[in-house]
């Protein structure tokens, strides 16, 4: 340690050279997280082409999950090892040729080992994305460095879909990793011509071979638990409870290692900061909630509305709008005011949207379902770069790698985990609305009985009726159950304000921009 601080700070970037390499890194960034989503709506078409059914077919987003997940938090030892620039490097390299290989992929067992490596490879860069931008930019600008990197990765994960449906059904399913090669290939050359010599200095740390043992079985087994857990119906399945039981043994004996290691892996010691504990536990809840609502809400517009994925995909698209035109403002507004009003009101924002969300009918108009998608923008524009500056605030720059991989693991978690949790609770709810609203089906309620006896006057039999009756009640059901989960979300994110208050930022982009001066 003493090693790496005693290197004297890089000079921050200027000029044409300031404004390459920021678009170098924020191509890497979006490059990665459209990758999380892309694939999603392609599963049908990929199972059809390889000859596996569609269950087989989605062990393509759960292999790039899990091995991502595991990636993510070692990205302060690898950096210690190989090197801000070098790591950052080889990610984007390795990248693309293993998006090249997923899009070469003859058989499932292929296209899941590519997979694998795309998602391993890709956990460092999102994180020294962070510090290379943080580094780049004087200390008083370190929030708009920060809203370069927000805008990314707010915009990747609603184009994901929209951009996956359109190359499935116009071109093909190997283009959804081929637009990765030019992409990849502009980020990695702009990358070197820019940063290659601004590495940070190199430490051959011991490898903590049993803390990166417990960490792949402990992320593995949440990780496929949680992706399969739906399909499996939960802890019925024998598979799911004994992933369950490995995954939380695995984890209570990681914490005792890491917390007792000479050179642990994953520094848990950073939980002991005030301000990286209330910002990321902040961060990644609220980032559960939105990622999980963006699965949910495309889902149900499919599924119970009848929007195409397109549709669906667009009904999306406008929370960029604001997202893009606010976050460099929020970036400038940030070193002059507390990044704890920001982050509030951000999220008071979110809880109007979802609130919005939760009076939905099964009539709702395309105006009701822009509007507060529209105004969801608004909320995004405040929601990373404030929090993002709260959790690395007080840290010195040589633990600003391992803090920004640990934060962005424990997010990337909450994200898979918010998306699994909705989705089940919505089935949960509907299956309990259903109930309630056939249990007064009978010939003793006028209502019913009436309904019933207009649609035979139009010509319905008695089964018919019952059938038109009962695919009301399934659709109305569904509803009922998503305006549960978006008024629960409403909720929770009024209530997470609490815990932003409870971080002290001595001063708004402060900390963390005099951390990444001193990150090399």
């Amino acid at each position: 340690m003493a090693q790496a601080q005693a290197q004297a700070p890089h000079p921050p970037l200027e000029g044409a050279q300031l404004v390459i390499g920021t678009i170098a890194v924020s191509l890497a960034v979006f490059m990665n997280v459209l990758d999380t989503s892309i694939a999603n709506v392609s599963i049908p078409s990929i199972s059809g082409d390889l000859g596996v059914s569609a269950d087989q077919g989605t062990w393509v987003i759960t292999s790039f999950a899990v091995a991502n997940a595991i990636s993510v938090p070692l990205t302060g030892w690898l950096t210690d090892r190989i090197g801000q620039v070098r790591l950052f490097m080889a990610s984007i390299v390795l990248f693309v040729i293993s998006s090249w290989m997923c899009g070469l992929a003859p058989t499932l067992p292929f296209l899941l080992a590519s997979r694998v490596l795309q998602g391993a490879v890709a956990g460092p860069m999102i994180p020294l994305s962070q510090t290379l931008l943080l580094a780049s930019y004087p200390r008083a600008k370190a929030p708009m460095a920060l809203s370069m990197w927000a805008m990314t990765t707010l915009i990747a994960p609603v184009a994901g879909p929209i951009l996956g449906g359109w190359i499935s059904d116009n071109i093909s399913w190997p283009w959804i990793f081929y637009v990765n090669i030019p992409v990849g290939a502009i980020a990695a050359l702009a990358t070197w011509m820019i940063f290659r010599n601004r590495d940070s200095v190199v430490r051959k740390a011991p490898i903590d071979g049993v803390g990166l043992g417990l960490l792949i079985v402990w992320v593995g087994s949440l990780q496929v638990m949680l992706d399969k857990g739906k399909d499996l119906d939960w802890f019925s399945s024998t598979t799911i409870v004994v992933l369950t039981l490995v995954a939380v043994i695995a984890l209570a004996f990681f914490i005792v290692w890491e917390l007792t290691a000479e050179h642990p892996v994953v520094d848990l010691s950073l939980f002991s900061k005030r301000n990286f504990t209330g910002g990321t536990i902040a961060l990644s809840v609220g980032y559960g909630l939105y990622f999980g609502n963006l699965v949910l809400l495309p889902l149900w517009l499919q599924t119970d509305i009848g929007y195409t994925a397109t549709e669906a995909g667009l009904v999306m698209a406008p929370v960029g709008l604001f997202a893009v035109l606010l976050s460099p403002i929020t970036g400038k507004v940030l070193p002059r005011t507390d990044p704890r009003y920001i982050a509030t009101l951000s999220f008071l924002v979110f809880a109007l949207c979802f609130w919005m969300r939760s009076r939905y009918t099964t009539g709702v108009d395309t105006y009701s379902l822009l509007l507060p998608t529209l105004i969801q923008g608004i909320g995004m524009a405040g929601f990373f770069i404030p929090l993002v500056s709260i959790t690395l605030s007080g840290l010195p720059g040589n633990r600003i790698p391992a803090a920004s991989g640990l934060s962005n693991f424990v997010r990337i978690m909450c994200g898979g985990i918010g998306t699994s949790i909705f989705q089940t609770a919505w089935d949960h709810r509907t299956i309990m609305h259903h109930a309630q609203l056939t249990e007064r089906a009978n010939a003793y309620n006028p209502v019913f009985d009436e309904s019933i006896r207009q649609m035979g006057a139009a010509g319905f039999s008695q089964p018919q009726a019952y059938g038109l009756f009962n695919s009301m009640a399934t659709q109305q059901a569904a509803q009922l159950g998503v305006n549960d989960i978006f008024f629960i979300s409403a909720g929770i994110f009024v209530a997470l304000i609490a815990l932003i208050w409870v971080t002290k930022p001595e001063k708004a982009g402060g900390d963390a921009g005099a951390a990444a001066a001193a990150a090399h």
